[in-house]
């Protein structure tokens, strides 16, 4: 599994994002309606730049956790590191197979936290721009049911490779 597909595909909701919101700037109030309760009426408000500064931070941040992060592991030594068998794991014949499956796989984590994100910066976008129609909150409860099973999904997937090293072949 390489961290090329992952790229692309941050890429690419990189670029949808840009467009999609870009086209809706000029269209929201300058004061807009930035937090939401359970129930998704407003109770946090600020400025359209601050909103959408916010949004490039948070980018700026996912792209950081999905694509740094393996880099700064790389990086660290051994004892910093926590992940289980890591001797094993972290060992020199194992360490590059082990960075290289972090690396795709942080990038993949990187890739569903930023989707969140979209799904709700489009929400409040939208809530701004028909308050007399906002979009169903439901939608957001799906889209943290969704993250939720992949976040669960992603856990066991790691503990399964790294929970214990694989069993050597004893003697023929």
């Amino acid at each position: 599994m390489g961290s090329r597909l992952p790229r692309l595909v941050f890429v690419l909701l990189a670029i949808y994002a840009t467009i999609h919101f870009s086209s809706s700037y000029a269209q929201m109030p300058e004061l807009v309606a930035s937090h939401f309760n359970a129930h998704g009426t407003p109770n946090g408000w600020q400025t359209k730049t601050a909103f959408f500064g916010a949004f490039i931070a948070m980018t700026v941040l996912s792209i950081v956790i999905g694509f740094g992060l393996s880099a700064i592991i790389g990086a660290l030594p051994i004892r910093l590191i926590n992940l289980p068998n890591k001797q094993y794991w972290l060992s020199p014949e194992h360490r590059g197979a082990t960075l290289e499956f972090l690396k795709s796989y942080f990038a993949w984590f990187s890739c569903a936290i930023y989707l969140v994100m979209i799904v709700f910066f489009d929400y409040a976008v939208q809530s701004n721009l028909h308050p007399e129609n906002p979009p169903a909150v439901s939608h957001l409860w799906y889209t943290l049911a969704a993250f939720l099973t992949f976040v669960i999904a992603w856990l066991i997937r790691m503990f399964a490779r790294f929970g214990r090293p694989p069993r050597q072949n004893v003697g023929s």
